[in-house]
């Protein structure tokens, strides 16, 4: 086996040879075991991080299973709410016509009450007038064609069965 190749006048040589030096004192030095050492600690850090994570990503997905949870009872609460509300709504319309209709009922009677009783008055003034008209034409009529005798007679026994009327 030749080694021409290595020549120790080559800086090729000095190289390899140095390179060979350097690793050996890696390995005396035990570096691969340290490097070795980080790259498990890093990857347990990783792991432990990634564990995290997926326990932080679950307590999310519990939590937002729970606002959807509360968001939903809400929306069906405010449906609750508005139902109810447009039933009051209904109830107070109705009772609000019923009120309505009742004091329209009650002014249209108290209305004609009034009217009758207008009527009654004005019958009654008519009958007043017409009276006191009768009476003043009988008067007249009776002023033109009976005598003074006559009349005094007349007036005389109009009294007497007036009195005999209220005894």
């Amino acid at each position: 086996m030749s080694f021409d190749w290595i020549h120790p006048d080559e800086a090729a040589f000095w190289v390899a040879l140095s390179f060979v030096i350097v690793i050996g004192v890696l390995i005396y030095v035990r570096v691969p075991g340290l490097v070795a050492k980080q790259l498990d600690a890093r990857a347990q850090g990783i792991a432990d991080e990634i564990t995290e994570a997926r326990r932080l990503r679950e307590e999310a997905q519990e939590l937002l299973a729970s606002f959807q949870r509360r968001q939903q009872e809400a929306a069906e609460e405010a449906a609750s709410i508005v139902a109810q509300a447009k039933n009051e709504a209904k109830m107070m319309k109705k009772q609000a016509r019923e009120e309505m209709a009742e004091r329209l009922e009650r002014r249209t009677a108290l209305a004609e009450q009034r009217i009758a009783q207008a009527e009654a008055s004005a019958a009654a003034d008519v009958r007043a007038a017409a009276a006191d008209l009768a009476a003043s034409a009988t008067e007249a009529l009776l002023k033109s064609s009976l005598k003074k005798a006559d009349l005094n007679k007349l007036v005389d026994a109009d009294i007497k069965s007036a009195g005999s009327q209220f005894n």
